[in-house]
């Protein structure tokens, strides 16, 4: 099994490329499944999630060709609908092909998801709101079967809670739906933005973008497009972190700075100097130690769970004390006792954590034990007396393109081991 070992103490300088979103490009992905003619989406990053829905969606007996950041589908090979758990264990987001399938073929048989063990991410909010369409629903053998008779019907849903998972699977399940149909409390995130402009080039009819309201009036069919992904805010923000905790200079390239303003703004509070481009974001730590923040993770546009773990990582060496608070996930912060390891000084109450920053952390065998959270490590590791190993690194093989290839451009001393 590969790790990381990485040597501490380098200051980051330099420009890093950022990849296309991951949490952009599954729902993207799956929404092929509702194109009637050949659709080509750029920009898709290279990462074991991506692979493993272009694996399922191909094994529908969709046409696949996936080359470079470009993957090309064909739907006119369809020959199932049928998802097996042996792909879909390993990732939550495979549900997200339940929705294309019986929006366009009136049936789909999708085992219920894996992913990260980073708390509870109930599909029910899915399913109610596709019976609310008019699918039949049942649940048997860790299998969700779905049908419809005819098409699916316009209806007006409320969301129990915001579900980013749960608006994209009924987004792309309503554009072929007959009538209007009203999500509320709609998730805000940048990448289902990115989901309704992909469905509006293919011919969607989709009022409120951007709100948590969306309005869409069902069309007959969708056809086919070329649609570029969203930059990656995470792997944005995780970069920028690496200069702030190793008082370094990044620049980040080929991303959006309107998708990051809640994390520049704690790390401007930090001390660091950030300027912002049209598609770029620079952080300058000036060589200084970081000053601790304390934040609380809320849905978008406030502050990102999925940029938690790399804060308190930063704050773990920051000047003074801080409180993390996350709403989103109750199981979040698996990474702590890992940095405590390694001399952090945190203390848990809840899903409230107490940072109080220390001079210097030292290197230890660490494990990574979901996405977000091995980055982390990766961070706490950059800045740590000695070096540090860093197992079960398949977690952040999900979610981070290159990665050691793009530190090693930025100066940092790391390496993949076996």
């Amino acid at each position: 099994m590969d790790k990381f070992l990485i040597s501490g103490g380098t200051k980051l300088e330099g420009e890093v490329r950022i990849s296309g979103a991951k949490n952009a490009a599954l729902p993207l992905l799956a929404a092929m499944i509702l194109a009637d003619s050949p659709i080509t989406l750029t920009n898709v990053p290279n990462l074991k999630d991506v692979n493993t829905l272009v694996k399922l969606i191909a094994g529908l007996g969709i046409t696949m060709e996936y080359q470079g950041d470009t993957v090309k589908a064909d739907t006119s090979t369809l020959s199932n609908q049928f998802a097996p758990y042996e792909l879909v264990k390993t990732m939550r987001a495979s549900i997200l092909v339940l929705g294309p399938l019986l929006a366009r073929y009136g049936n789909a048989q999708v085992s219920l998801p894996g992913g990260c063990a980073i708390g509870s991410r109930p599909v029910d909010q899915h399913l109610k709101a596709l019976e609310a369409l008019g699918a039949h629903i049942e649940v048997e053998n860790g299998y969700v079967h779905a049908t419809v008779d005819g098409r699916l019907k316009g209806a007006d849903i409320t969301f129990d809670m915001v579900t980013v998972g749960g608006t994209e699977n009924i987004l792309m399940a309503a554009v072929l739906a007959e009538g209007v149909t009203t999500l509320r409390n709609a998730a805000r995130e940048p990448e289902i933005t990115d989901l309704a402009n992909m469905l509006v080039k293919m011919g969607a009819k989709i009022d409120g973008i951007d709100t948590d309201t969306l309005i869409i009036t069902g069309v007959e069919s969708l056809h086919g497009c070329e649609y570029a992904v969203v930059a990656d805010r995470i792997e944005t923000g995780s970069y920028l972190a690496a200069a702030a905790i190793t008082g370094g200079r990044v620049k980040t390239t080929h991303t959006d700075p309107s998708l990051l303003e809640s994390v520049l703004e704690k790390f401007e509070e930090m001390g660091a100097e950030v300027t912002r481009g049209d598609d770029w974001i620079e952080l300058d730590m000036q060589g200084k130690r970081p000053k601790a923040v304390s934040f609380r993770t809320l849905p978008h546009p406030e502050f990102p769970t999925d940029m938690q773990a790399q804060l308190m990582a930063v704050n773990v060496i920051g000047r003074g004390f801080a409180t993390i608070s996350e709403t989103i996930f109750e199981n979040r912060f698996m990474h702590v006792p890992e940095l405590a390891r390694m001399g952090a000084n945190i203390q848990v109450e809840g899903n409230d954590a107490v940072v109080t920053g220390v001079e210097t952390l030292q290197a230890a065998p660490v494990m990574a034990t979901d996405l977000r959270a091995s980055f982390s490590l990766v961070l706490a590791a950059l800045v740590a007396e000695g070096d540090t190993l860093i197992d079960r690194i398949y977690h952040i093989d999900r979610g981070y393109e290159n990665i050691e290839q793009k530190l090693q451009s930025l100066g940092a001393n790391i390496k993949r081991v076996s």
